[in-house]
This record gives structure tokens, sequence and C-alpha cells, in this order.
């Protein structure tokens, strides 16, 4: 066996962003060994991205929202896809796991009277989402952080896994490489939480950042784990578009929670064309009304720019193609104009968007307090992944278990904006507990030593191919072609060329080659992404092809309305014993009848 650096724990936890050191704290806590991977350095965590809020039903700015409003909303927001029991769980649990991050030290955003500050969001009844500004992630990864070092974690930065190791059916570990030296490690565990985040990298246009390569995504399902809800990827609708150097980046849906509004070229407020039939009541029917809403009056009706991001994204799409977009092919998203309804509205702009006034200030020289911003949609979240049990969040792999964005079951069809936050807490505290629980019950799986040869081999093969295919040149033709054919809108011709491109550019990666040596080297990491990249973009489009409707945040032109044929069923994928994925439909379990008699109520 090769003299491979090897490290041995109870608990493996890959993801070092709000769910992965959550669940590192609890299985810390569980009183088993741990050891976190990040792929970057700890603190540059995705989750630092997510700026509007964590969405907990604590009652704080309305008293009438509870757990009961939370779960119908989710469910809604989800058209019904959802796992009901883990919908249930992260409406309970989510205003403790709030709690407990201040209690940590977290710093957020208060009321007059001290309680927790809470703003509106998008598909959410009441004022939901608890803030520290608009930079919440970042808040979060900070009191997640300081928490978590003071609990004997062994914390492994800037390093990649290639595969997942097993002993039979179970979990026995992982293998990778550390991004700095090039040096394979070697990593014996009994539990592995994979928290790895989502696959935006698959387009050109997102809002993720250079990390979100699919990897646990793709790590699970060839470890035979089954992924659930793929064809559901989320564009947010309002992503910077320009300058081109900052295209994708994020524009937080605080803005809009905040009374910012929607126009077309033309100065109209689009959105009014887009209010299905069941918000019409619930929705502002006037500039006025929309900004008592947002500034909490009980009795005002939600704009429809605070629709779930499904529509707004679909309905900034529209006016672009009908010749109504902005200079730069997005719309305008207006904040400025508040300065006609409050006094010193340039610093009440600069004390609730912080992060946004200063981004668009460098990044684009824009004053958003005096003038709109240019937005459009960008690719932003995944709703499928690793399909896990509700309670523990372990997949039907023995001893692998997922949290965050890389699992699915809490979201369905479209997740909420804030629920990712809280999903990250409630479902991270569960994994890694549960991973904990496993961990005290089971030994040490055995490596296979000819399997870690294999990797190595497999791993180190671009250096030795001269005159190759260049490994950024197949990612960039990968990304145009998912964004452009399994984009936003979807149709079935065009998603069949696309499984073809993605067999040609997987023939593309098996040729790819790097220069120079394994330190430092950014070109053999990305030749090695490619491989996850590619595995969920064909997942991706196969669900889709399969989903022959258009529900949430998969719309498909050419069957552009729900059918009930699919509304009681999960489509899941897994690799069959030949390596090609296997798709079937699982249907959804029966709701509890307390559960039905909510979600009734609430309609």
């Amino acid at each position: 066996m090769p003299d491979y650096i090897t490290h041995d724990h109870d608990v493996l936890i890959i993801g070092a962003g709000g769910a992965g050191l959550r669940a590192a704290i609890a299985a810390s806590a569980a009183g088993v060994k741990v050891a976190v991977i990040s792929k970057s350095l700890l603190g540059k965590a995705h989750t630092v991205m997510a700026e509007g809020g964590i969405a907990a039903a604590m009652g704080n700015v309305d008293d009438r929202d509870s757990w009961r409003v939370h779960f119908a909303d989710t469910m809604r927001g989800g058209q019904y896809l959802n796992n009901w029991r883990m919908a249930e769980l992260h409406a309970k649990e989510a205003p403790d796991c709030v709690h407990e991050l201040e209690a940590w030290g977290a710093v957020f955003d208060r009321t007059k009277d001290g309680r927790i500050l809470q703003r509106n969001f998008g598909g959410h009844r009441y004022p939901r989402l608890a803030h520290v500004g608009d930079r919440t992630g970042l808040e979060m990864i900070r009191t997640l952080q300081d928490h978590g070092i003071h609990l004997g974690l062994d914390v492994f930065m800037e390093h990649t896994i290639v595969t997942l190791l097993k002993d039979g059916n179970r979990i026995a570990g992982a293998f990778g490489y550390d991004r700095e030296r090039g040096r394979f490690h070697l990593f014996r565990a009994k539990a592995v939480v994979l928290a790895t985040g989502g696959i935006g990298r698959a387009y050109s246009i997102t809002s993720n950042s250079w990390e979100y390569t699919g990897d646990g995504h793709s790590l699970a399902y060839h470890a035979g784990a089954s992924l659930m809800d793929m064809e559901f990827v989320q564009f947010h609708p309002t992503g910077m578009i320009w300058p081109p150097s900052v295209r994708g980046i994020l524009v937080t849906e605080g803005v809009r929670g905040e009374g910012g509004v929607l126009r077309n070229k033309n100065g109209e407020r689009f959105m009014f064309k887009d209010i299905p039939p069941a918000y019409v009541n619930q929705t502002a029917d006037s500039e006025e009304e929309g900004w008592r809403y947002t500034q909490g009056d009980k009795n005002a009706r939600r704009p429809p720019e605070l629709l779930t991001r499904d529509h707004v994204a679909r309905g900034i799409r529209r006016e672009v193609q009908e010749g109504r977009g902005s200079p730069h092919g997005g719309v305008f998203l207006d904040i400025a104009w508040i300065k006609e309804r409050i006094p010193n509205a340039a610093e009440h702009i600069k004390k609730k968007l912080p992060s946004m006034y200063h981004q668009f200030k460098q990044l684009a020289d824009i004053d958003i307090t005096q003038v709109p911003m240019e937005v459009g949609p960008t690719t932003h979240y995944m709703m499928g992944g690793v399909q896990v049990d509700a309670d523990s969040q372990m997949s039907d792999v023995p001893g692998l278990f997922a949290a965050g964005e890389c699992a699915a079951g809490l979201h369905g069809a479209n997740r909420l904006g804030g629920n990712s936050l809280s999903d990250l807490l409630v479902f991270g505290k569960r994994a890694g507990e549960y991973a904990a629980e496993y961990a005290k019950k089971n030994p040490q799986g055995a490596v296979n030593t000819a399997e870690l040869a294999s990797m190595e081999k497999w791993s180190l093969q671009p250096f030795g191919r001269e005159g190759a295919d260049n490994p950024y040149a197949v990612q960039h033709a990968l990304q145009g072609m998912m964004q452009d054919l399994v984009g936003i809108v979807r149709l079935e011709s065009e998603m069949l060329q696309a499984l073809e491109s993605i067999q040609q550019l997987a023939a593309k990666a098996e040729r790819v080659g790097v220069g120079g040596h394994r330190e430092y080297n950014s070109g053999w990491h990305t030749a090695l992404d490619l491989h996850n990249l590619l595995t969920v973009s064909e997942i991706v489009t196969r669900a889709a092809i399969e989903r022959k409707e258009s529900r949430g945040a998969h719309f498909r032109d050419d069957f552009p309305n729900k059918s009930d044929e699919f509304a009681t069923f999960n489509i899941v994928v897994k690799k069959s014993p030949g390596g090609e994925p296997q798709i079937t439909r699982e249907t959804i379990g029966p709701m509890r009848d307390d559960l039905k008699q909510i979600i009734q109520e609430m309609k």
C-alpha cells in the first residue's frame, strides 16, 4: 500500500459551510472524534453569500406567525413535492436554532423592544427572516466557526475529496488530496456527512462561488446513493448583469423585502402581470400598499415582487425577450424610489443593505440610493440532492449522511428565500447528531487498497497527456450549453441535444491534459472537477426530461402547465450496476392528517 497521509476519525464532515460546521459542532458535542474538510479556506464558504436572513417563525414582528404557517408556506412554495416530515421538523426547530446562534454570539438586528428583527421575503406570509443587515450568512459562519474551534475539531483546509470509500455496502471513509501540495490523503471514518453545497458552476451565469461543482452530489451518486428532485434548479431573479466581470453575482432578495420594486425600461412594474390566482388577494395592488407591507403593516398586502422566485425569474425573462428589458439584457430593481416615502432614505438604505450599497458602488460604480440597479436571473440554488431520511439525514448508503444544499427533500420544487439558512442549522445539527450515534454503534470499515491505487492513478492521468484538450475550455463549453439548453425554460428537443453534448464533452474530459506539477495547479483541479460537473449535468438533464410538466423551478415550454400525473411523486436517480443513471418515480408517502389540516386551514 502506498504511503498515503492517513487520518482516523469517527465522523468526517465534507464541507465547511453552515451545514458542515453545524454538523461538526453537533457530532463533537456527542463525544466523537470529528474532522472537517474544506475545499477552500475556512470562512470562505458560500454560506456567506446568503444575505437576506434566516427563516424562522418567531413572531417577533407579526405575532400571527407560527410554525404551522411556516410549514404551510414551505409546502406551498415547494408545490407539495416536499418531504412533509422534513418541512415539519424545519418549521418547528428553526426558532430554537436561531436562538442557539444568538446564544453563541450572533449579533442580529433588533426591534425597538430588543427582540430579533424579522423582514419580509418572497413566499413567506409574514415577516420571518432574522437578519444582520444583508450580511446574515457571514454572521452565521463567523458564529459557527468561533463556537466550533473550541470543540477540538480537526480542520483540513484546501482539500478536495475525489471518492468515497466503502466496506461492502457501508461507508469506510474518503480519499482526496490537498490542493496546495497535491499530496494524497486517506480519511478513515465510521460515518461521513456530505455538506458540499450546490452545482451552480455547471452553468455560465451563477451566483455560486468556484467551489460549487456538484462534488457532494457526484460523490454520493458514484458511491451508490440515490439522488432526488434533480430537475429543480432555482434561478434567483436578481443577479448583477453589468459590467460583464460581475455578471451573476447575487443581489439579495432583501432589497425587495425592504421595498425595492422591479421595472422594465418603460418604468412599468411588470410583475403585476404575473400574479397567480392563488396570490391575488394577498398581493398589493399599488406602490403605496406594497410599501406599507414592507414596513410591517399587518393589514397591507405583499407586493408582486415578493412572489416566489420562479415566478419573478420568468417574469423578468419575458420582459427581456419581448424587448422591454434594460440596456444590458435585464430589468431595473429600484430601491431609490423610497426617498419619496421617508426622509434620509439614503442613510436608511445604507443601514438596511450595507453590502448591496458597497457591492454596486465598488463593482459597478452605481449608487443604489440614487438610481436603480440592473439585474437579471442567475443560477442560484439546487433543490435536488441526496435522498435522505427526514429525521436522521442518512442516505440509503449506511453511514453516509447529507445536509444543506446537497441534500434533497425540504424544498420540493422550489425553495423559499431564507429557508436555506434555517435548513443548514436544523438539518446540519441532525446530521451531526445521528452520524455520531451511527459511529458509536459501528466499527471502522476496511479500506480497499486496490481502489485507492486506482483512484490515485485516475487523478494523475491529466499530467500524462500532451497536446490534449484544455480543461478550462471543456468547462466553459459545458457551462454555456447548460445555460442555453437546460436553463430557466426548457424543451425536450433542446435537452436531448444537451445529452448528446454532455457525452461529447465527457469524451473530451477524458482527454484533458495539464502541464506543470501538482503544487498549486489550478488546471489540474479543474480537470478533476469536470468529472463531478458532467455527472450532475447529465442527471439534471435526464430528470428534467422525465418530468413532463411545469412545476416550481422546472418550467417546460412544451408542457407549460402542472400535471396531476406528476403531482404525487419525486424523480429519483440511482447509478445502475452498468454505470448508467437509472430513473424511477417514487410516490410521496401520505401526509399525516394533522398536517393536512394545517395546509387546508392556511389555504
